[in-house]
């Protein structure tokens, strides 16, 4: 295996790992193996990247992973340029420094965190608990220590040339208490969930952890920018409530405008002791809990209790929007694999919350300043057609999946008609992860917008059926669950996301031009679209080929 720069630098400390009773041979044997599968393996970041060719299979994804974050940390610089207003610029910079890290950790750590296997591969050997435990540590320092330098490595040095050795010096420390914080957080929400589950239904949890966790990181970010006031380009003013003691990056800027620009304000100082404090204390919590956590993990490997029942339900469903026994059969199947597999579900369904989260911020963004009475005699509602930025998601992941391998069974099966397979995979695409998104979606501008706008919700609904069909016809056609997560469709995907995105806007733009009539025409135009469904539902499905 390959002998990696971190493993030699490891090597000058040898003795030190051996004076705690560390086998430091069998720890760099651990962590040699680990650093070779985080090679291999495909950050969330790379994933719409091109199909490695035979000759890349060498290269080092994670290497190519930070890259990625690099460029993000270039985005950031200017901030750091702009001005001296430490509170409003720093709490920008911490803010996305915190999204993209925690979305990170989100997405690609939870595998590391949750890992089981070195226990149960090592245990059986003559290794110590100690012994794995410090390759465990020392994997996790190593990878958030790389993820945080790309992407906050520009923004430290551009800080030390600008502002000073004083600001870099409090900058560091604070990197070190924020991704300390981060861990620590995402541990404990995982030690709740532990206490609380086990086997399937724990699986299942942190799968709704994962989307919880996107949606709050969301909000969080966006009410960074609602707490400050622009008064003109060099006058930004801002706004202390009591609800901005809940917002982290607020705490990690006191800091800068407390000790560099000498602000005194007593609420600064009770930010900057929170920037120290909280982090630390989470820090104590999380080392007096690593024994429960550590016992709790062992649940992910039991088989839970009885799973419910839900196969009346969803044969009930697909005798009601499937012609054919063949494409009820496949409508099943997808929905079985939609809910059961583990790997499709962590990959997808945190995307879900975008979906959901994405026209509320867009509403929050347009009317923010006007009163809610003002917000629910607007046309506001149309924001609802941007839950369409998961649309692509489900029709590109529907022909993923972790068990690609077990795609030779389309061989096998006596399958009258591929246009079948399409239509069950798609129409529980649609239902199982499109339709909660939107049916919440829908309840909450109900609330907003009152019943004057259930003819829109309809409307807008039905079109989103209709894009999704024609989105299947202008895209690759893959079967359902045949190829891996890491294989994309490269520049193909790209066009197709664009195109996919052409459509929604002209479909979203008629609806809107219908509704400016306002003589009614609403529901001449719903009928339309109706019609329009079923004549590509029945036309744009039907594939020469299986494969």
């Amino acid at each position: 295996m390959r002998d990696y720069a971190v493993l030699r630098f490891l090597d000058l400390f040898e003795n030190i790992f051996k004076i705690f009773d560390i086998d430091y041979m069998a720890m760099r044997k651990i962590l040699q193996a680990k650093l070779l599968l985080d090679s291999r393996r495909v950050a969330t970041v790379l994933q719409n990247t091109k199909p490695k060719k035979e000759q890349d299979k060498d290269k080092n994804n994670f290497l190519k992973s930070l890259g990625m974050y690099l460029l993000l940390g270039l985005v950031m610089i200017p901030i750091m340029i702009f001005g001296e207003n430490y509170l409003f610029q720093m709490s920008i910079i911490i803010g996305m420094f915190m999204f993209f890290m925690m979305t990170s950790l989100i997405s690609d750590f939870s595998s590391v965190l949750l890992d089981l296997r070195d226990k149960q591969i090592l245990l059986s050997k003559p290794i110590n608990n100690r012994t794995i435990n410090m390759a465990k540590l020392i994997h996790i320092f190593f990878y958030v220590f790389m993820t945080t330098m790309a992407m906050i490595g520009p923004v430290l040095i551009t800080s030390l040339i600008k502002n000073g050795v004083l600001f870099f010096f409090i900058f560091f420390i604070e990197i070190i208490l924020i991704d300390l914080f981060l861990i620590v957080v995402t541990g404990l929400i995982y030690l709740l969930v532990l206490k609380y589950f086990d086997g399937e239904k724990l699986r299942d949890i942190i799968n709704y952890v994962q989307i919880g966790l996107t949606l709050i990181l969301s909000i969080g970010y966006q009410m960074i920018g609602r707490i400050f006031q622009f008064i003109d380009f060099d006058t930004i003013e801002f706004t202390h409530k009591w609800w901005t003691y809940l917002i982290s990056p607020i705490w990690f800027a006191a800091p800068f405008q407390f000790f560099i620009n000498g602000d005194r304000e007593t609420y600064i100082l009770r930010y900057s002791l929170m920037a120290v404090i909280v982090p630390i204390i989470s820090i104590i919590i999380y080392i007096k809990s690593m024994p429960a956590f550590e016992r709790n993990l062992q649940k992910l490997d039991s088989a839970g209790g009885a799973q419910k029942n839900r196969s009346r339900v969803t044969r009930f469903i697909s005798n009601i929007v499937c012609r054919t026994k063949e494409e009820a059969n496949f409508y099943r199947f997808t929905t079985n694999m939609i809910k059961n597999e583990r790997v499709f579900k962590l990959k997808v369904y945190p995307n879900l919350g975008m979906g959901f989260i994405f026209p509320l911020l867009m509403l929050f963004s347009f009317g923010y300043k006007e009163s809610f009475q003002e917000l629910s005699n607007s046309k506001a509602y149309f924001v609802i057609y941007f839950s369409y930025i998961i649309i692509p998601t489900i029709t590109e992941s529907l022909s993923r999946s972790g068990n690609y391998k077990g795609a030779w069974i389309y061989e096998v099966l006596p399958i009258e008609s591929v246009e079948s397979i399409h239509k069950g995979a798609i129409k529980s695409g649609f239902i199982n992860l499109f339709t909660p998104v939107y049916v919440l979606i829908s309840i909450i501008f109900l609330l907003i917008f009152k019943t004057s706008i259930i003819v829109h919700v309809f409307i807008i609904y039905l079109n989103m059926l209709l894009s999704i069909a024609i989105q299947f016809r202008i895209s690759q056609r893959e079967l359902p669950f045949s190829k891996a997560f890491e294989v994309s469709e490269g520049s193909g995907g790209f066009i197709t996301m664009i195109l996919s995105f052409m459509i929604i806007g002209f479909l979203g733009g008629s609806h809107y031009f219908v509704e400016k009539l306002n003589y009614g025409i609403s529901y001449m135009y719903m009928a339309i679209i109706i019609i329009a469904n079923i004549i590509v539902w029945k036309y744009f499905f039907k594939v020469k080929k299986a494969a």
